[in-house]
């Protein structure tokens, strides 16, 4: 499916994207890429699982579709809709114009010219560049019986449109399912994908991703920033920082010319990292002082 070689170079690849993982996330990436098998990615929210998805069709040179899921989600939109609006016109054309073949009619309504392609649909498609990356993201969020249709479909890599038949893919698109574990996704899907828990960086990789994601931070800030966050995931917290989380605290703080971190900006700023009022107030004051002292200790050189 792809012309990567090696665990390396899908390292190389991605880091050229500015996403920076660790040996094990490289090698089930390539895994999946040389064998053609789904990858499923489990973990918190914004620890970098969209974000590969990304990566991996800028590096490739592929369309990314993304199939964004929620409560509610059903088959048919995510695979297909008719647009009635323009069948509508036609057939109000035809009976005007004294043309109205039902037959023939029938045919041109339910053509492609009227089809209108949801994501599961475009990743069956042809590409000129190859196949595309489909990015089926937050799974969790739907229900079951999506689920179920979702097995059969990534199955055979083939959806059916009942006016126009089975349509299967000229080749497998390169599928990345993610969760964030809200619910307990099925065993049946997941068995049909190599799976990878993402787990919340370490220092050290934080700050490369940071580096790469806002190089016009210092490297002291960055570090100062970086250790905040990593000690804030140790609290009590509803909802912990994500990788995601410490990059847009990182551009709001050089926004605001800051050199280093202090009690009053980390009080002004928190809702860069934070996203939930009783998180915050834990945070207000103190809190947030004893943290930042713990840090600046840690950094202190010896």
């Amino acid at each position: 499916m792809s012309q990567i070689n090696t665990i390396d170079e899908v390292q190389s690849l991605l880091s050229a994207q500015d996403y920076v993982c660790g040996r094990a996330l490289a090698t089930v990436v390539f895994l999946s890429l040389r064998l053609g098998r789904p990858l499923f990615l489990e973990g918190e929210a914004g620890v970098g699982k969209t974000e590969i998805a990304k990566a991996i069709a800028a590096a490739l040179g592929r369309r990314l579709i993304r199939l964004q899921c929620y409560e509610g989600l059903d088959a048919a939109s995510a695979v297909y809709e008719w647009n009635f609006a323009a069948q509508m016109v036609a057939i109000r054309t035809a009976e005007a114009s004294g043309s109205a073949d039902s037959t023939a009619l029938q045919a041109q309504l339910f053509s492609d010219d009227y089809l209108i392609a949801r994501p599961l649909l475009e990743a069956m498609r042809p590409d000129p560049a190859g196949a595309p990356v489909l990015l089926i993201d937050e799974l969790d969020r739907t229900d079951e019986p999506f689920e179920a249709f979702l097995l059969e479909a990534l199955s055979d890599f083939q959806v059916s449109i009942p006016e126009l038949g089975t349509i299967k893919a000229p080749e497998p698109p390169i599928v990345i399912v993610t969760s964030n574990r809200t619910r307990e996704v099925h065993d049946a899907l997941k068995r049909r994908c190599l799976y990878h828990w993402v787990d919340y960086p370490d220092l050290e990789r934080e700050m490369d991703i940071l580096t790469a994601r806002a190089p016009e931070a210092s490297a002291a800030l960055s570090r100062e920033i970086v250790a905040f966050v990593q000690k804030l995931r140790t609290e009590d917290l509803f909802k912990k920082p994500g990788v995601a989380e410490t990059i847009d605290w990182a551009k709001c703080l050089l926004a605001l010319d800051v050199i280093n971190l202090s009690p009053d900006v980390i009080a002004d700023t928190l809702g860069a990292i934070l996203k939930y009022q009783d998180d915050i107030q834990k945070l207000q004051g103190s809190e947030a002082k004893r943290i930042l002292d713990e840090v600046k200790a840690e950094l202190a050189p010896a």
